[in-house]
């Protein structure tokens, strides 16, 4: 067979400009001499935010050979500000170059269809790999090896020293703060003044960028205490030994125990406030895969990017966002297990095992329900018992296309990107619509969606404290209080819809082909079964006369309903593949996982076949 024609990498362009690069502006032909790896991501990915973590250790293993350029490529409006790109790239640690390509440019010069999508390019400026999802560490160390041999004999490597600029530090008592808990008086080792009286008390906070909770005094600004080093890492010990890596959420236990989502660690941590001291309650330090336990002695279970936290049901419930599932931790059985959602991405109700999830940020306890900020979805979703298990029921929200800022009846209002809930004494819902810089209200009671407040930038948790509220204002870097009004903030309602060109298909039969190359070195693991898994669902549903489902063949022929001209074809697909060594007995396995959401046109010369790419290498 003839190697295919390389193909020449596109320009980088995005009408943002560059960050991390001291104000100057990147073109390949600056890069050349370098393996080049450009990842595609947005900041309310959750994918996206594994694969940096993903990334970390090739960037500094490879530094004088591997430029990583960031290309930020938006999908909620809010994504598209430029310093929202700013803001995220300092909150998450990008220690290399991005562009701001808010037009998404860039992704469309190189046909990426999916977040996060990685291409690596040569040091000659050609594509030589593109990767969708993540997962793909372990391919991407051996080709950068291969590469870097490579040019190293043909003369074309260059080393050196890279693009990145660190930017100035700013001095602030909170960096990018996620969640907080109103410790009652009694219960911190840091101590108040005063007799016991209601609201009396300090603020724990997850002060997420520096890696490290705060305790705050009553009024929400004086520092009483720190704990954690300040730098990321995964260690117990006291106030001053240990290290978390960027956590959020924080629940009390029954016990007076605090639980932290340590989040990039994967792990639940315990803080007990009267002594400072962090232990490990739950997680490996390793990120949950497909095939992994979902229950079991939880210092066992591999967890993936726990959110938040809640007590409720007599149980701690977990908001997995890594794997779009809620998961439960008993501390008198010390155990663990998946307790909603298939890992599908997606907004489904019904009993808890078969609900679809998205990104799971927030929770919230009633004596009836558990309230969830099911981000990726713009949702307010529920749990509540059913029979002997749990149902999980939707207030607010539509699927992961459909946002913005719409009060009114709940099954048209809109909300952005919310990533928290506040349960309030009427009732009612307080929601941290993050990327609206809101704290809108949901009451079941009438049924309808009102806002409480604007101008909070990237409102990301809020509690209840003596008749106010407390807003986590992340991008502010502080807590604000606010008196709960008696009417609501009465905004302009604006809707949006994730705006992505919609590709072109003919009527009738559409062939799906997920394309797959186990990298090199090796192959798919057909030891105990079929190593690829192909889900395949429709927004509206209608969409679809036939084709839904799942199966294992990665490709699969699809028919188009007659009437529907629009909608959005959401396929998920897996792939396992293993070292290819015969003389190891238990050779290393890897997982590659993707979802997509395609955008789709019904017209008469629309393409008859979808090709999506999980893996691939271009030859030659």
């Amino acid at each position: 067979m003839a190697p295919r024609a390389r193909v020449r990498a596109p320009e980088l362009i995005g009408r943002g400009g560059w960050l991390n690069t001291g104000g100057n502006d990147l073109t390949l032909a600056d890069l050349r001499g370098r393996v080049v790896i450009l990842d595609f991501w947005t900041f309310c990915c959750v994918n996206c935010l594994h694969v940096l973590d993903e990334l970390r250790e090739l960037e500094e293993k490879h530094r004088d050979t591997v430029v990583i350029i960031g290309v930020h490529s938006p999908k909620f409006v809010h994504e598209a500000e430029h310093q929202a790109v700013v803001d995220a790239v300092e909150r998450y640690e990008v220690h290399h170059p991005v562009l701001d390509d808010p037009d998404l440019a860039t992704w469309k010069q190189y046909a990426v269809r999916a977040w996060p999508t990685l291409v690596v390019i040569d040091p000659e400026g050609y594509v030589v790999a593109q990767h969708a999802g993540e997962g793909h560490a372990h391919a991407l160390e051996k080709l950068v090896e291969e590469l870097e041999a490579t040019h190293t004999a043909k003369g074309t490597l260059r080393r050196g020293d890279g693009p990145y600029v660190a930017p100035e530090p700013v001095a602030t008592e909170l960096r990018f703060p996620g969640k907080a808990l109103f410790l009652p008086e009694g219960t911190s080792g840091a101590g108040t003044s005063g007799a016991g009286t209601s609201g009396r008390g300090t603020f724990l906070v997850s002060d997420t960028t520096r890696h490290a909770l705060v305790e705050l005094a009553e009024d929400g600004e004086t520092v009483l205490r720190r704990i954690g080093t300040g730098e990321r890492g995964f260690t117990d010990g006291g106030p001053d030994r240990a290290r978390f890596s960027e956590p959020q959420g924080l629940a009390l236990l029954p016990d007076g125990t605090v639980v932290v989502a340590d989040t990039v660690n994967h792990a639940l941590r315990s803080f007990d406030p009267a002594t400072g001291e962090v232990g490990t309650l739950a997680g490996t330090g390793r990120q949950w895969w497909q095939g992994s336990p979902t229950s079991g002695p939880a210092r066992e279970v591999n967890l993936s990017s726990p959110w938040d936290v809640a007590w409720w049901a007599d149980r701690l419930w977990i908001a997995m966002a890594g794997v779009h599932q809620l998961w439960t931790y008993d501390p008198s059985a010390g155990t663990v297990e998946a307790a909603a959602g298939t890992t599908n991405e997606g907004l489904v109700d019904g009993p808890a095992a078969d609900a679809w999830f998205a990104q799971p940020s927030g929770l919230a306890a009633t004596e009836e329900r558990l309230w969830i900020a099911d981000s990726e979805t713009s949702a307010v979703r529920w749990a509540e018992r059913d029979g002997e298990g749990f149902a999980i029921r939707t207030a607010v929200g539509t699927g992961l296309f459909d946002f913005g800022h719409r009060d009114g009846p709940a099954g048209q209002a809109l909300l952005q990107h919310p990533l928290g809930v506040t349960a309030l004494p009427d009732g009612s819902v307080a929601v941290s619509d993050t990327y609206n810089h809101a704290l809108r209200r949901y009451d079941p009671e009438t049924d309808e969606v009102t806002t409480l407040a604007t101008d909070l930038r990237e409102p990301s948790g809020a509690v209840l404290v003596d008749g106010d509220i407390v807003v986590v204002e992340s991008a502010r870097h502080r807590l604000t209080r606010l008196r709960l009004p008696e009417e609501a903030v009465r905004v302009a309602s604006v809707a949006h819809r994730t705006q992505r060109t919609a590709t072109g298909i003919a009527p009738g039969t559409l062939r799906l082909d997920v394309v797959f190359q186990a990298p090199a070195g090796q192959k798919l693991d057909e030891r105990y079964g079929p190593s690829t898994r192909l889900i395949v669902s429709s927004s509206p549903p209608e969409l679809l006369a036939d084709g839904a489902g799942t199966g294992t063949d990665l490709g699969r022929d699809l028919v188009l309903a007659e009437g529907v001209t629009d909608g959005v074809l959401h396929v998920s697909a897996m792939a396992a593949s293993c070292d290819d060594d015969p003389a190891n007995e238990y050779p290393a396995c890897h997982v590659h996982q993707q979802d997509w959401g395609v955008p789709v046109r019904v017209t008469a010369d629309g393409a008859d076949r979808l090709p999506l790419l999980l893996a691939g290498l271009d030859e030659g």
